[in-house]
């Protein structure tokens, strides 16, 4: 493995879980948690996890985001206070 990709790839994760924390609007904070489990998807391939890496990419990027921003329509999209 090369450790400066691993490295890169899990400060965009940490970059990711903060920010989708902090944001106040929700279809963002959705955005920002598929890129988050992408990166996550990239960071198991990196690893040699290649069955949890698909898995990671198909349900965490792939179909939970859509059911995120389907309920965030039916919902409001901006958080109270």
């Amino acid at each position: 493995m090369i450790w400066s990709l691993d490295f890169i790839l899990l400060i965009f994760v940490v970059v990711c879980a903060i920010a989708a924390i902090t944001v106040k609007d929700l279809l963002s904070a959705v955005i920002i948690l598929a890129a988050y489990s992408f990166f996550m998807a990239l960071l198991w391939a990196a690893m040699g996890a290649v069955d949890v890496a698909f898995t990671e990419a198909s349900v965490g990027a792939g179909a939970s985001t859509v059911f995120f921003i389907a309920a965030v329509f039916k919902t409001t999209r901006r958080a109270k206070g």
